[in-house]
């Protein structure tokens, strides 16, 4: 096959969105089709709108993929002939974050049309299969893919993780770019209520995505007295995040919403319990009681009574932590999703 990707920016960007596109081409290219990366330039809302005055879809494909991010850009494009069967790549829809109503009703607006444009869609989850389908007049194609969560594989024993539980501190991940909607704010108001000698937080992940909201982080860290207990590492490379995750006791992202949350199940393969909210796909992946809690987004007083638990009981910890590391190994594979989806490329070109 000859396909095309439509994305923003580099394909090597660090996010769960883009390692799913890396991810995908890599995987189809292995199988021996020829996948052309097709960049548009990263700005902001507006300006993505206006490139419906002068992007033109690519000729000579079999079948066009673009990632649903770029869904503004790509309205008129789609309403014109174009050659191929277009598919759209969904991880969530802009208009399903927090954000005040009037926003996301006109964001809605915009991601609806572009929705009806396109021919059929791959998904990241059921979760966001169903938020677009509540979008569409009639149901189009789709496959639900899971994403790649294995890169990590059989990441540590149960002998380990128990033997972890039982060291003094409570040590908690943070593991998302630092930007408003993955909710490290709720985590750190959560923190405030505790005694600093109870936990450790590692905080892992961009700070120049959105850089006014991580100084902000790093001011509320300072001035709640909180700066011996936090450390902000910025992104890491795979050793160094490796290590950050076998050092762990839990996985905290509270995030806004999420279309799936990657993390949470690269977390589980390190036996971290994962915390995160009831906004969105997380509740495909974590149980709460039993892998983890899904709380209310910006809950913080319930986040700080779960980290307390945990840090109080060393044995729902060990529970919890054998439980999500039981949840991992029954994810899907990602060669199995990805060979889903190739097999659904292939069945819209037909």
């Amino acid at each position: 096959m000859k396909l095309g990707l439509i994305i923003y920016g580099s394909l090597d960007t660090l996010s769960g969105g883009y390692m799913y596109d890396h991810k995908l081409v890599e995987y189809l290219r292995a199988q021996g089709d020829t996948v052309e990366i097709i960049s548009l330039p990263w700005r902001n809302y507006a300006a993505h709108l206006t490139d419906n005055f002068s992007f033109k879809t690519p000729a000579n494909l079999d079948i066009l993929i673009q990632d649903e991010l770029n869904h503004s850009s790509l309205i008129a494009a789609n309403r014109g002939k174009h050659p191929c069967p277009i598919v759209s790549l969904a991880h969530h829809l802009r208009c399903s974050e927090l954000r005040p109503k009037w926003q996301n009703d006109l964001y809605r607006v915009v991601e609806k049309k572009y929705l009806q444009s396109v021919d059929g869609f791959i998904f990241n989850s059921q979760t966001t299969k169903d938020v677009v389908n509540g979008l569409m007049i009639s149901v189009k194609p789709s496959v639900v893919a899971y994403p790649p969560t294995d890169r990590f594989g059989e990441a540590i024993s149960e002998e380990e993780i128990k033997a972890r539980a039982s060291q003094n501190s409570l040590r908690i991940l943070f593991l998302g770019n630092i930007i408003e909607r993955k909710g490290l704010h709720t985590l750190l108001q959560a923190l405030v209520s505790l005694q600093p000698s109870s936990f450790i937080l590692d905080v892992v992940g961009s700070l120049t995505t959105e850089p006014t909201y991580a100084k902000q982080m790093q001011e509320l860290v300072m001035v709640n007295g909180l700066s011996s207990t936090v450390t902000f590492h910025s992104s890491l490379d795979n050793e160094p995040l490796v290590e950050k995750l076998k050092q762990a006791n839990v996985l905290i992202v509270p995030s806004s919403y999420e279309g799936f949350g990657i993390v949470y199940l690269e977390g589980m393969a390190f036996g971290l319990p994962a915390i995160g909210t009831t906004a969105g796909a997380a509740g495909e992946i974590i149980e709460h009681g039993k892998t983890g809690y899904l709380i209310k987004p910006n809950d913080h007083q319930t986040f700080a009574t779960h980290i307390s638990q945990l840090a109080s009981d060393r044995n729902l910890l060990t529970e919890l932590s054998l439980n999500a590391r039981k949840r991992y190994i029954q994810q899907p594979s990602w060669n199995e999703s990805a060979s889903q989806i190739r097999a659904f490329l292939q069945s819209m070109i037909g």
